[in-house]
């Protein structure tokens, strides 16, 4: 059984919406299948390229000076199971940040009242598609936000959050499948 590509970036990209479209990994990085690459940029999405209706209808702005993204990708799953698997990677992101403060409210992840995070799953006509996003600086951002430097993360810890992050969630992803493998089907 395939396991998921896991991919971290070392240079900077500025994510702007296009990046959440489908076969990225590959036609970018030759990844070819399940998918989840991580790098670090900037973050700034125009309203045209927002897949968030409810965030365009509010006239709400999508930007970060400094984020470490994560982008997801699965073939032959539904929305749905998009959404639950966008939910299962925040929340490994949550339990490695390890923060007493830190809440979890559905797919986002706050500090106090700043905002840590960005999320969103949608799907394409072949695959579903996650882009998460931590906010790395408070400071620039339309929302009141909370960063990982304000956690004490140095640049070396932000990219081993985004690696391991990424061969978390694919273990966990590979762990379901075998999950999948082993129950007899029941009357």
């Amino acid at each position: 059984m395939n396991r998921m590509h896991v991919f971290f970036y070392d240079k900077s990209i500025a994510y702007t919406g296009h990046q959440l479209s489908s076969l990225w990994a590959y036609r970018n990085f030759g990844l070819q299948g399940d998918s989840l690459v991580c790098f670090r940029g900037p973050c700034s999405v125009l309203p045209t390229e927002m897949v968030d209706v409810e965030d365009v209808l509010d006239g709400s702005s999508i930007y970060g000076p400094d984020m470490l993204h994560f982008i997801v990708e699965h073939f032959g799953e539904s929305l749905e199971a998009g959404v639950l698997r966008q939910r299962l990677l925040m929340a490994i992101i949550k339990d490695l940040l390890e923060c007493p403060d830190l809440k979890r409210d559905g797919d986002d992840l706050y500090i106090g009242d700043g905002k840590l995070s960005i999320s969103i799953a949608t799907s394409s006509p072949v695959s579903v598609m996650i882009h998460a996003a931590l906010n790395i600086v408070s400071e620039g951002t339309p929302v009141k936000a909370a960063g990982l430097y304000d956690l004490g993360y140095s640049d070396g810890r932000v990219a081993e959050l985004g690696i391991k992050a990424g061969h978390l969630y694919a273990g966990e992803m590979h762990s379901v499948k075998m999950a999948c493998c082993k129950v007899r089907g029941v009357k």
